[in-house]
């Protein structure tokens, strides 16, 4: 008679197969028939979409006043550049998540990526290509570097740039590609079981190996939402105030809005961690968020409004008294 199992076999071995310095392979088994890309497929997403990278969101070019516009001596027209700096992936050096970076160049010269590093950014493609520069021409411009999560169009960030600037389309996501194959793997002369093997390339900004970390830490807090403790005695008033699911959301940290990089850096600089503590602000005391747009605010009182709350809302009593404990905690 085959053996009834009441649980499914857990896997135990964890491999990470270094191809080269931007790509890996993350190896794990064995996996029941059919739980591997049942975990493989949400990670790979996870991967594409939530991974943290850096990438310009707006530019100031001296002498240029739009994005058809051109620069004298430059070979490139502005359309030209824009297209080429997108093409250069940046990585922010120390604990910053935005900086403004300005570049100076008399030609004749090519400019590469290599040339754009400093000490405020690193350059992982060194060798893209950005401009030409004729004899005696000039070119001066400004860079803003944001991270983020994503894709951000343009319009996101518009109306919350100093004048000159010129709105950039930013591509965030440091993760090239994520793909995974299920092998069938041998347990004690079973051969139905099974082993994932999920391959990560890079573009340098992030190792495959902690892009794979951030990935499994979203899926974490993702899945936090379902987290329940039954107790057998009845609990006591405070207890369940810190049991219940409105004190749980209102306590996840704001990264879990899933809010633009703009809108998040915001409020991060402002010390705002908590959900909780956006829905205890007014609706003015949110507007005077420092360099919080428009834009940014519709953003984050739309995403409040998702997990149920308003800005300037009514919460219970009991529930504000448990927040600030937890707030003033921090």
């Amino acid at each position: 008679m085959k053996k009834i199992k009441t649980t499914p076999l857990a896997p135990q071995e964890f491999e990470v197969e270094q191809i080269s310095e931007n790509e890996a392979n993350i190896i794990a088994y064995p996996f029941e028939t059919g739980y591997a890309i049942s975990l493989a497929h949400p990670l790979r997403r996870f991967l594409l979409s939530s991974s943290v990278g850096y990438a310009p969101v707006a530019i100031k070019i001296e002498g240029a006043k739009h994005e058809f516009d051109s620069v004298r001596g430059m070979l490139e027209d502005i359309s030209d550049f824009i297209l080429n700096l997108k093409e250069i992936r940046f990585k922010l050096l120390g604990n910053v998540t935005e900086a403004e970076i300005k570049y100076s160049f008399a030609g004749p010269c090519t400019i590469k990526g290599s040339n754009l590093t400093n000490d405020k950014v690193e350059v992982v493609t060194p060798e893209s290509h950005l401009a030409t520069l004729n004899e005696d021409s000039t070119l001066n411009f400004s860079i803003k570097i944001a991270q983020g999560i994503g894709y951000v169009a343009s319009e996101h960030t518009n109306d919350e740039l100093e004048d000159g600037y010129i709105a950039l389309d930013a591509y965030f996501t440091p993760v090239r590609s994520a793909t995974y194959k299920i092998e069938n793997v041998l347990v004690e002369d079973n051969p139905n079981f099974e082993r994932v093997v999920l391959n990560i390339r890079t573009d340098g900004q992030i190792s495959p190996l902690d892009a794979f970390r951030n990935s499994l830490e979203v899926m974490y807090a993702q899945l936090a939402v379902f987290n329940s403790e039954i107790s057998v005695k009845a609990p006591t008033t405070i207890e369940r105030v810190e049991e219940s699911p409105d004190l749980k959301r209102l306590t996840m940290h704001i990264d879990s809005l899933g809010l633009s990089a703009r809108s998040f850096n915001c409020l991060d600089r402002s010390n705002i961690k908590l959900i909780g503590e956006i829905a205890l602000m007014s609706t003015n005391d949110l507007k005077n968020v420092k360099n919080l747009g428009k834009k940014s605010y519709d953003e984050i009182v739309e995403k409040l409004q998702e997990y149920g709350y308003e800005v300037g809302g009514d919460l219970a009593d009991d529930v504000v008294s448990a927040l600030k404990k937890k707030i003033e905690a921090l």
